[in-house]
């Protein structure tokens, strides 16, 4: 089969045998696979990753314990928790100490032809979502998460700093929510994706400050944490989405003076990601600037790391 291999800065394609399925996993073949900017990142260094990245993925079981889902289309969330710490008891694997991540620490990723995951972090995909729209349930998961960690009330008004991927997934979920959402953002053409949606959308020129009581940072950016403190209004929250490799430096006395709560966020549920995304709020479809087949991964790597690109998707064969 073929996987593809980060090592080094290089993205690889490379002959690799389809893996062994231990009980309770599921072994998958791949449809279709999204690539995030934290795939980005690992190939500049995050985590020090060498190996088989992906996390956002469709995939058909092929061999599983539970015959119900051999032939199913499936999402999967990302975290292998051990199931049996206080973090897997309360509900939380995805803090498990001692998880593997998908694609990213511990366990090969979905950037190949067959790969494996418990089969309870599987979901079915409904029959009427397509491969494609399903594609994006990883992130709306995470942008959903946003909304388990911090009460916004409906009619809220809530920024979203960033124009990509992540920021305009945020932004759509929040206006499905019922939130008032201002983007603010670099690119004219993203911009008009979050306006079509319903939201407010500024050049992030020129940025307000202590304008708002909520700011999502989706970013990517090192300064992008400084920039949304800033646009914070005293005792009010700023949800941190970006991961970005390398150290963020940050002069916390406007945060503490202001006492600004700072969130870090992360994975979300599948469950409402899903069902918003068997709706009409969502217009991801607008998202996808590009498509390769799994064997033209580096130039597919090479594609989504260029400014203004939003989500590149890897075709099985």
């Amino acid at each position: 089969m073929l996987a593809v291999q980060l090592e080094g800065g290089r993205v690889d394609v490379r002959e690799a045998p389809i893996p062994a399925r231990p009980p309770g996993f599921a072994l998958i073949r791949l449809l279709a696979a999204g690539i995030c900017n934290t795939d980005l990142e690992l190939q500049r260094g995050y985590y020090g990753f060498s190996g088989t990245p992906g996390h956002e993925f469709v995939g058909v079981v092929v061999e599983a314990d539970e015959a119900a889902l051999i032939g199913r289309r499936v999402v999967g969330e990302i975290n292998l928790a051990c199931g049996a710490c206080e973090w897997c008891r309360a509900g939380l694997g995805r803090h498990c100490p001692h998880r593997a991540v998908l694609g990213i620490a511990g366990h090969p990723g979905a950037f190949s032809e067959y790969f494996t995951l418990p089969e309870r972090n599987l979901h079915a995909v409904p029959d009427h979502i397509s491969t494609e729209r399903a594609t994006f349930t990883e992130p709306v998961a995470a942008a959903c998460e946003i909304l388990d960690q911090v009460v916004i009330p409906w009619g809220g008004e809530v920024a979203v700093l960033g124009d990509g991927k992540l920021g305009l997934l945020a932004a759509q979920v929040l206006l499905a929510h019922g939130a008032r959402v201002h983007v603010y953002g670099r690119h004219a053409a993203k911009l008009a994706i979050a306006g079509a949606c319903g939201a407010v959308t500024f050049d992030n020129g020129s940025l307000p400050a202590s304008r708002y009581e909520w700011v999502v940072e989706a970013t990517g950016a090192v300064e992008g944490l400084a920039a949304a403190i800033r646009m914070t209004r005293p005792r009010g929250t700023v949800i941190m989405k970006s991961t970005v490799h390398g150290e963020v430096p940050l002069d916390t006395a406007p945060a503490i003076v202001n006492e600004i709560t700072l969130v870090g966020s992360r994975c979300g549920r599948f469950e409402p990601a899903l069902a918003l995304l068997a709706g009409d709020r969502l217009r991801v479809e607008e998202m996808i600037s590009d498509r390769f087949p799994l064997a033209d991964a580096a130039r597919a790597f090479e594609r989504a790391s260029v400014g203004g690109v939003l989500k590149v998707l890897l075709d099985a064969a």
